[in-house]
């Protein structure tokens, strides 16, 4: 007959360790979220090409992008489609409604001299520098901007 197998027990120093890394952690995120704590940021670039957008819901679930000032449709983002952009915006508009920010202010797209993408709303200051999500997201953004600049330069 076998032996019955004991209930092991963790030793308590390792119980009280793994306690400690919980609070700490917890600490470190509620005083990052009080401060503001920002990262930081790429040293700066020269930048080569800049738009405002501003992004508007159609009842038919799409999104419809505009080059301000002159309001100049740039593309329209079929329902379903761009699930990154749609992400990012949604999470931008959220901030926004938070700080009662109308939806009619628009965005600016940035390509810099070093190849990042970013995108910035500054109605509310937030930065996103969209290649750290890899080249198929921060692709998406890349394709508005063009298609932005191929509308500009149209007389």
């Amino acid at each position: 007959m076998m032996p019955a197998v004991e209930d092991k027990v963790l030793p308590r120093g390792a119980l009280i360790g793994a306690s400690g890394l919980v609070i700490a952690s917890l600490v470190l995120v509620i005083v990052a979220r009080l401060t503001h704590y920002q990262p930081d940021r790429p040293a700066p670039s020269a930048v080569v090409t800049q738009v405002d957008l501003r992004f508007a819901d159609n009842p038919d679930g799409a999104i419809s992008i505009y080059a301000t000032p002159g309001e100049q449709l740039v593309d329209t983002l079929a329902p379903g489609t761009n699930n990154f952009v749609r992400g990012v915006l949604r999470g931008l508009a959220r901030d926004r409604r938070a700080d009662r920010i109308s939806a009619e202010q628009p965005f600016r797209l940035t390509r810099w001299a070093d190849g990042r993408l970013s995108l910035d709303d500054p109605s509310t200051g937030r930065h996103i520098d969209l290649e750290v999500f890899g080249p198929t997201n921060s692709g998406a953004f890349a394709d508005i901007l063009i298609a932005s600049t191929q509308v500009k330069d149209k007389p």
